[in-house]
């Protein structure tokens, strides 16, 4: 499948313009090839590809409304790392696995203070045209903890630090739920002020077993987590 992202209204699907070059210029469709757009919402157009000069367009054939997306859904608030391509790197993967919503997380320890977060955008996307996601995560702007905290469900939200001498749960210890949030901290981890925070907060703490990871690793190993609960 060939899988495109645009807009899908009344009936009609327009491709995004970046995408359109894409298809005329790099990838050197032809006029009649079977295509697909989404919008990202759950909706998928299929059809014929339509070559007019240097715009691409979509003959369609049918639209499927409201396809299903993931269950459980997971939202993960993790910190930026002082190297972008890593993050970068926890996102491709995590939207692969089936996030479905990743918010960037301001605390004490964290040392990047400025993001790209339209480039992020774009690399979800990318990666769920790659993994035929019909339904794009979230990418939310960077948050300072304690604002982050005030929309949070308690009983659904957990938090990933490193602290062995306060109680934290394992991941298979935790109800199944239909959304599931996760903090994960910087490098260098959460202020002990922050853990006591959260604690304050109602979030309980989890273990991600008994190697130290890094903070991308950490944000991979939950999406894998809970990537396996969906299959």
């Amino acid at each position: 499948m060939k899988l495109f992202f645009g807009e899908i209204n009344n009936g009609k699907a327009i491709i995004n313009d970046e995408e359109q070059q894409h298809i005329v210029k790099v990838l050197r469709m032809k006029d009649g090839e079977a295509i697909h757009v989404t919008d990202g919402k759950g909706n998928l157009a299929s059809g014929k590809l339509v070559i007019e000069g240097k715009k691409a367009g979509i003959d369609v054939a049918e639209i499927k409304s409201e396809t299903p997306d993931f269950s459980p859904k997971l939202h993960i608030a993790i910190a930026p790392t002082k190297n972008i391509d890593r993050i970068e790197f926890f996102v491709e993967k995590a939207v692969e696995m089936g996030i479905s919503e990743i918010t960037i997380l301001q605390t004490e320890k964290t040392e990047r203070k400025n993001l790209n977060i339209e480039k992020l955008r774009k690399q979800a996307i990318a990666a769920s045209k790659q993994s035929l996601r019909f339904h794009f995560p979230v990418i939310n702007d960077l948050i300072k903890l304690p604002d982050f905290l005030k929309n949070v469900d308690s009983e659904t939200t957990f938090v990933a630090h490193c602290n062995e001498n306060l109680e934290r749960i394992q991941l298979n210890k935790i109800r199944k739920f239909e959304n599931y949030t996760f903090l994960i901290g910087p490098e260098g981890d959460f202020s002990d002020k922050e853990i006591l925070f959260l604690a304050e907060k109602g979030i309980k703490a989890v273990s991600l077993g008994n190697q130290r990871l890094r903070t991308e690793t950490a944000g991979v190993f939950v999406a894998a987590w809970n990537y396996n609960k969906m299959i």
